[in-house]
């Protein structure tokens, strides 16, 4: 009798941690929908199907999230790329590096305006030029997510948990391709001309030390953090609604699913 005791124990303690391990995988208390085909039409009785049932598969969940994801890559990309897209947007201006900072202030107390802003346009002119390379970068990582990830994203309660995936997944491979373009932009801005000519006039001047910036990881750096402040803003909209950027069927359902989760 004892022993059947012990191995009906045993049984519930195994019960509670394949119930432990799946309340992990449902992110917090959240109940994973089924897996199914992700069919959006009429439920004929399938259980692929969630029409009905109030809920999502997760072979939609999946695709939402990548639509979602990949709408607002594009539409950051498409932003930024642009003539003045980091130059006119104070949120992702590309300012001094700030440890020459002073140079610009000296230089601006002497009337050298034009240079420093001649400078400065240049380097933001580098990363609007490189920023249209993440479009495949960001294609592959999407390439790359599991469910598993689809659903972290989706359920975490975090309004940048999409961004925070691809700052883990991407900014290794951006940095790679992002700094020789940002290196041809720049001397085709005549970047190095500028800061040169900055440098010079600055170490010039009584009691200067000498500055040395690595302009090249600056600016890359500068562009990659710009490109995810626009991702975060875009994310924000599709997961707040705002001003309908849930444009498709699939992104209103998987999203106004997760609202009903959190709710």
């Amino acid at each position: 009798m004892k022993k059947i005791r012990h191995i009906q124990i045993m049984s519930l303690v195994g019960v509670s941690l394949f119930l432990s391990s799946c309340e992990t995988l449902s992110q917090g208390g959240f109940t994973l929908p089924p897996q199914g085909t992700g069919s959006t039409g009429s439920n004929t009785g399938g259980s692929g199907s969630s029409t009905s049932s109030g809920t999502i598969t997760q072979a939609e969940a999946n695709t939402g999230i990548k639509q979602a994801l990949n709408n607002g890559l594009q539409a950051s990309i498409k932003t930024l790329s642009v003539k003045d897209g980091f130059l006119g947007d104070a949120a992702v201006k590309i300012l001094m590096p700030e440890e020459a900072r002073k140079v610009e202030s000296a230089l601006r107390a002497i009337g050298m305006n034009s240079l420093c802003d001649q400078f400065i346009a240049s380097m933001n002119r580098a990363a609007e030029s490189a920023v249209k390379e993440a479009s495949s970068v960001f294609v592959n990582s999407l390439s790359k997510m599991t469910v598993n990830d689809a659903f972290n994203i989706l359920l975490s309660g975090q309004q940048d948990a999409a961004t925070n995936f691809f700052k883990r997944s991407t900014s290794s491979e951006l940095t790679t391709r992002f700094s020789p373009i940002v290196e041809s932009a720049m001397g085709k801005n005549n970047v190095s001309t500028y800061w040169n000519q900055l440098t010079t006039a600055y170490n010039q001047l009584p009691l200067s030390n000498k500055i040395e910036t690595n302009l090249t990881a600056y600016v890359t750096q500068k562009a990659i953090d710009g490109l995810f402040v626009k991702v975060a803003d875009q994310e924000l909209k599709i997961r707040q609604n705002i001003g309908g950027a849930r444009n498709s069927g699939i992104l209103d359902k998987v999203f106004g699913w997760v609202d009903k989760q959190q709710g």
